[in-house]
């Protein structure tokens, strides 16, 4: 991509009416409230029908508009995130990887986020949540627990796009329809003698198939980060996307938000494969019979749109034996994902109890 022009990068401070802090945003409301004095500043909040960008335009080059914009970010040297900080942080722990960082901000541009989903889910909520899932691993070290309780909980907004096209396949195939014979054959009985008998044997006849399917895919959605495991931010899902508000840096006052590290046509490259499925339903579907077989598909994707979009999650990235876990919150809905280590300790254990109950039960079954 081309950049456009140069756009002085800023970041806002929201400071409070009657003592001078920095408003924060405050989840499961529409309000920033300062953290000392509890003042609070209605910032509105409802859901918003969110435009679509056109997605062939970007790809010749970012425009010189507003949906272009340029921030101060800071790179982890250990996990990559690129995040922004609040402009009066120097230093602090990189919220994905919970590494020390020092806060040198570099200028970036990139694409504006057009929408948000606003943290709903609060702070000492989620917090719960982690301690919860903690209590509740199996073969999990005992130094987990309390190495999990010195964890900070924090507030991330995680880029993600989400992409519509019309998409037209011709398909080469076969369709596959059952049908039954009739076969002999011959067995021995229960008083040896051999006999003849017949059964139903179902058969597929196949026939060559040919045609054309057409889809339309609405919000396809695609994480655009590499920093948090994929794995986990796929199971977080389904974000309510209805409940999307117009981008405002209100929403991000108090948070960190992480810049897309997933480019516009790589992240449509993850939408087609999210795609990929829905279209060979509509071929099999098309094919028809009892059985279908898909050769060849060739598809094209038209009236390409996009829309950048900042999600929240709460997480908590925790060291524990020189290795890094994650622990993810799905800000709106309380859905909880995480990675874990294991006591192999315990696993060998609970191995050789089993073993010894069963030679127990041997020993006495055999008396």
């Amino acid at each position: 991509m081309t950049t456009a022009n140069s756009i002085a990068p800023t970041q806002r401070q929201f400071p409070c009416s009657k003592c001078g802090a920095n408003l924060q945003f405050a989840p499961g409301t529409d309000c920033l409230k300062c953290p000392y004095c509890g003042t609070e500043n209605r910032i509105g909040g409802v859901p918003a029908h969110i435009p679509e960008l056109d997605y062939q335009a970007y790809l010749q080059g970012l425009p010189a508009d507003e949906s272009v914009h340029e921030t101060l970010t800071v790179k982890c040297v250990n996990c990559a995130a690129e995040s922004t900080f609040a402009p009066d942080v120097t230093a602090g722990l990189c919220p994905f990887c919970g590494s020390g960082i020092i806060a040198t901000g570099t200028s970036k541009k990139s694409i504006r986020p057009q929408a948000v989903l606003p943290f709903k889910v609060a702070r000492d909520q989620a917090a719960q949540l982690f301690r919860q899932w903690v209590a509740s691993l199996r073969f999990a070290p005992n130094a987990l627990r309390s190495c999990a309780q010195r964890s900070c909980i924090n507030g991330a907004y995680v880029p993600a796009w989400t992409y519509d096209s019309v998409t037209e396949t011709d398909y080469a195939g076969e369709r596959g329809e059952d049908y039954w014979e009739t076969e002999t054959y011959t067995e021995t009985d229960a008083d040896g003698n051999t006999v003849t008998r017949t059964r139903q044997v179902q058969k597929t006849r196949w026939w060559p198939a040919s045609g054309h399917v057409s889809n339309a895919f609405d919000d396809v959605l695609v994480m655009a980060t590499q920093t948090l495991p994929r794995k986990q931010l796929n199971r977080l899902e389904p974000w309510d996307l209805p409940q999307l508000v117009a981008y405002g840096d209100e929403y991000l006052s108090g948070f960190v938000a992480e810049s897309y590290q997933v480019n516009l046509p790589d992240g449509f490259e993850r939408a087609k494969q999210i795609m990929n499925p829905v279209i060979e339903r509509s071929i099999c579907a098309d094919i028809g019979g009892d059985h279908q077989r898909i050769i060849s598909a060739n598809t094209t994707y038209n009236n390409i749109t996009f829309k950048h979009l900042l999600l929240p999650v709460w997480l908590s990235a925790y060291q524990f034996q020189n290795k890094t876990y994650r622990f993810l919150v799905n800000a709106r809905t309380g859905e909880v994902q995480g990675e874990r280590p294991w006591s192999w300790v315990k696993i060998m254990l609970l191995i050789m109890t089993i073993v010894v109950i069963a030679v127990v039960i041997g020993l006495l079954v055999s008396r």
